[in-house]
């Protein structure tokens, strides 16, 4: 599969979004919001949450045929005391791309991008403890696991762990 990966824009607000709502029901314990409270949400407020900045932005992989077909975002932190660090959210590769190191991809350029962004010095994420393809994909990127929340997600009276993982930026 030949897959191409960009910034996704607010004119992609439909694609993305609908890539999103099936993210939320394919792997519900995996995220923080849930389908449910998401799937009402009108296609505007969506838009306007879709940035483009170099410390705040969606990357989307798409196939030759232009389906989007896996997702991440990248957002700087605000505040004074905490701009020096980014997070990683709602990575996702649908499962028709899996296994073809879309969601590597997508990684690596997320890391490429914030890397020269002035200021930045690290970028964290947190990864529920049973999605062990993403943990390891994580590892073998370079983060390193730095604590662990008990219980961080409950969802339909089932309890989720989550590591919390952190990347050095500039390290050289």
């Amino acid at each position: 599969m030949n897959i191409e990966i960009k910034l996704i824009t607010p004119d992609e607000v439909e694609a993305y979004w609908q890539l999103r709502l099936q993210a939320l029901q394919d792997s519900p314990e995996a995220f923080g919001a849930t389908y449910e409270d998401s799937v009402g949400t009108p296609l505007e407020a969506v838009r306007d949450r879709i940035q483009t900045a170099a410390d705040n932005f969606i990357l989307g992989a798409y196939t030759e045929e232009g389906e989007l077909v896996g997702l991440v975002g990248f957002r700087r932190y605000d505040g004074t005391k905490v701009q020096h660090k980014g997070f990683v959210w709602g990575m996702y590769v649908s499962p028709k791309a899996r296994k073809q190191s879309v969601g590597r991809r997508l990684l690596e350029q997320v890391l490429e991008r914030v890397e020269g962004v002035e200021g930045l010095d690290q970028v964290t994420l947190m990864v529920v403890t049973s999605n062990e393809q993403a943990r390891q994909l994580y590892l073998s990127l370079g983060f390193e696991v730095y604590g662990l929340e008990r219980r961080a997600l409950k969802y339909k009276g089932v309890y989720y762990d989550e590591e919390l993982m952190v990347y050095e930026l500039n390290r050289s």
